[in-house]
């Protein structure tokens, strides 16, 4: 079993001082956001995440986790046109703002710092270490 010593709590902490990190649903969502560019709206994003996590996720999850990075100023959403097939409703999509491209590379530099202070766990993952 991995022993997280005490030494790596402190860089750990140290490097997620920054209150406004992303927590893993935020991210995946922005990255499928990104990915699906001008086609993100709920149900291909809903999908995007089943396909790369390999288990459900409820569009209502979806569309809350979009109004909280909506309101962080992260995505910004514009209605489609209403269509006969969605009963006249139109589609809301999604774009990443230049604050949230900012966001994900923020996050993505500290996991990467997160994974170099915990070389033990680098050996696990690979085998190396019983």
């Amino acid at each position: 079993m991995l022993e997280l010593r005490f030494e790596y709590f402190f860089a750990i902490i140290e490097l997620m001082t920054d209150r406004s990190y992303l927590g893993e649903f935020e991210l995946m969502l922005l990255l499928a956001v990104v990915h699906l560019g001008e086609d993100a709206y709920g149900v291909p994003i809903s999908r995007e995440l089943e396909g790369h996590r390999g288990r459900s996720v409820s569009l209502g999850s979806v569309y809350a986790a979009l109004e909280r990075l909506q309101t962080k100023g992260l995505v910004v959403s514009n209605l489609g046109d209403p269509t006969p097939e969605r009963g006249g409703k139109a589609k809301r999509y999604f774009r990443i703002t230049k604050k949230g491209l900012r966001q994900i590379q923020e996050t993505r530099r500290t996991l990467t710092r997160l994974w170099q202070a915990v070389p033990e766990l680098k050996l696990v993952m690979r085998g190396e270490r019983g």
